[in-house]
């Protein structure tokens, strides 16, 4: 089976090294790929939003499988030209995606099916907006409508902020993607990323996540794509996710599917975990970067086996292996990430890296320059390594990390503390009761 993998991201990477080692792949391609991904797969050089280009590259090609990582190409529809080609590809069809593609979509959703998340409004009018600021204070949170690279979600700590956060997008910040916004209510508690495959009417749980949005240790900063995941996450107990399954995934499930808009795909739910248990932050409709690299690190069964038969409609009574051991990946970004930074400067020792054990570096950010691995990108490599536990996979991530030679790049020192912070807690408690014990006896 000739598989092509849509993207050049970490995410693809992770996604083409989960497919590399299915039986089912006998030839695998990515568009546009990356420094990293050409050591597993051919890469083409075709944009993710060049529909015409990736049907006339299946088509010579005898493409028989399309995985669509991005959102960006999932929102615009690029399934649905792939189906109309009757091209099998993996990801939700136009009408499906709206759900990451209009945030306003899946609050006035959550709305209408009783499925928990925060309490909110939406405007196109800035006045109405303010006045709603205004009435209701801070923390607050302001969020454009559509796609916005992952910087559309602005938490406010004051009312001043949450204004001129509304006043930004309103007037143009973010194009089209801000002409409308939702304004809402600030969860307390503790994020965590659960993710289901779909294939229309079933839905899979898969392995939970945890990701580091801020750029600097501490979680302080503003807000990246992703600076760091671990799998799993501890706070993700087997009865949150079953909470997850009734109250959140299956509601949409039944929701989208009582619409005429079906899911098929990866249905990736932000879930606020609080006092009265999961809530919805918001949903993507594709793998997490950097959450896909845990996630394959811990992936057991067949990735690819999986997905065609999610593609196919044949979820029901499947099921997906796990590792018992943790994941953890460190991103090393550009210095200057997220805001302006230099491409083209040189990486060295991933080699030195991959060759500790446990240990694999999945690229985000890269192009090759004959033998010269360059930086290509704001978020770079992704440090990537597993171990019994979040702490000694922490440890042989930052190994990792320590054997690469890039001077113009940095990482956060903490990624995985609230997880080995949960451990220790943990460890503490067992030891305590186990002292008790002995004394009693």
């Amino acid at each position: 089976m000739h598989v092509l993998v849509i993207g050049g991201g970490g995410r693809e990477h992770a996604l083409c090294w989960g497919v590399a080692r299915s039986p089912l792949a006998s030839r695998l391609s990515c568009a546009p790929g990356n420094g990293g991904i050409a050591r597993l797969a051919e890469c083409v050089d075709i944009g993710v939003e060049d529909f015409d280009g990736i049907v006339a590259y299946c088509r010579g090609q005898s493409v028989d499988f399309v995985i669509v990582g991005p959102e960006i190409p999932l929102v615009a529809g690029l399934i649905d030209r792939l189906e109309r080609e009757d091209i099998l590809a993996f990801g939700p069809n136009e009408r499906g995606a709206i759900l990451e593609g209009s945030k306003v979509f899946t609050k006035e959703l959550c709305r209408r099916h009783n499925i928990p998340t925060a309490a909110y409004e939406r405007f196109t009018d800035i006045d109405e907006a303010r006045e709603y600021i205004q009435d209701h204070g801070a923390p607050i949170v302001v969020k454009t409508d559509g796609l916005a690279a992952g910087k559309g979600a602005i938490v406010c700590q004051t009312v001043e902020e949450a204004l001129a956060a509304a006043e930004d997008i309103l007037g143009g910040q973010f194009g089209d993607a801000g002409n409308e916004i939702v304004v809402e209510q600030f969860m307390v508690g503790e994020e965590a990323s659960f993710f289901a495959l779909c294939d229309g009417r079933n839905a899979l749980p898969l392995a939970t996540a945890q990701d580091h949005k801020a750029v600097f240790d501490g979680d302080l900063g503003p807000n990246t794509g992703g600076m760091g995941a671990y799998s799993p996450a501890p706070v993700m107990t087997d009865e949150m996710c079953q909470k997850t399954m009734e109250r959140i995934i299956l509601p949409t499930m039944r929701a989208m599917e009582q619409d005429g808009r079906p899911f098929k795909g990866v249905l990736y739910a932000g879930l606020m975990i609080t006092e009265r248990g999961p809530q919805l932050i918001e949903y993507n409709v594709r793998f997490g970067d950097p959450e896909c690299q845990v996630l394959m690190a811990r992936w057991q069964s067949d990735p690819l086996a999986a997905m065609i038969a999610a593609a196919k409609g044949q979820l029901a009574g499947y099921e997906v292996n796990w590792s018992e051991r943790a994941a953890i990946t460190v991103v090393m970004a550009a210095n200057g990430y997220p805001g302006d930074y230099a491409k083209g400067t040189e990486i060295r020792g991933v080699g030195k890296a991959e060759a500790i054990s446990g240990v694999s570096v999945l690229h985000a950010g890269t192009r090759l320059d004959g033998d010269r691995l360059l930086s290509n990108g704001g978020r770079v490599l992704g440090v990537t390594a597993q171990g019994v536990d979040i702490r000694e996979a922490q440890a042989r991530a930052y190994e990792g990390v320590a054997a690469i030679d890039w001077p113009d790049g940095f990482c956060r020192r903490d990624i995985g503390w609230r997880a080995i912070e949960r451990e220790e807690a943990q460890e503490t408690e067992e030891r305590e009761n186990a002292e008790r014990e002995s004394k009693a006896s």
